[in-house]
């Protein structure tokens, strides 16, 4: 999937991971920490990690054959393989989001888990949204960076009417 409607699909898919993907590893975060928020939002969280997944390896893809038709910048390059990490960060979020749903399950059919291994999947899960969100910014930070470059500090405003 190259394109969307002739549009590239590589910047229309980039929206929804940039708004879902750090979306996802908040809720993953607060169903770890909060048993109340687990009872009332886990079953929306491993579906959404799910389709953080797949939205991830299509961006990706999409994102190949969109720099094919660019030049090969540093820039571009920076980008691209700070994109190919995603995958993993999106599979961690994945197995955190399950983890927290098995805590839940368990829960749920009485099996009383030991405390320390609900906190330790808590912490693990508090340390992959952290990282899920922090690599989400650096990929977009280099993905504005090949796009915009310095062009955007550059821009001149237009003159403003005499008299104003």
């Amino acid at each position: 999937m190259s394109t969307i409607n002739g549009l590239p699909a590589h910047p229309l898919l980039v929206h929804f991971i940039v708004v879902l993907t750090p979306a996802t590893a908040v809720l993953a975060i607060v169903c770890a920490i909060w048993p109340a928020a687990r009872r009332r939002f886990v079953w929306l969280l491993l579906p959404t990690a799910l389709v953080v997944l797949v939205l991830t390896r299509l961006t990706v893809r999409a994102g190949r054959s969109l720099a094919e038709k660019f030049g090969n910048s540093e820039v571009l390059r920076t980008h691209m393989n700070l994109g190919e990490t995603m995958i993993w960060f999106s599979i961690a979020l994945a197995v955190a989001a399950a983890s927290v749903t098995a805590v839940h399950v368990a829960e749920h059919r009485s099996k009383a888990l030991k405390p320390v291994v609900v906190w330790a999947i808590a912490a693990l899960t508090i340390a992959v949204g952290v990282a899920v969100c922090v690599q989400t910014y650096r990929i977009g930070d280099s993905g504005s960076r090949a796009v915009w470059g310095g062009t955007a500090m550059t821009l001149e405003l237009p003159a403003s009417p005499a008299g104003s």
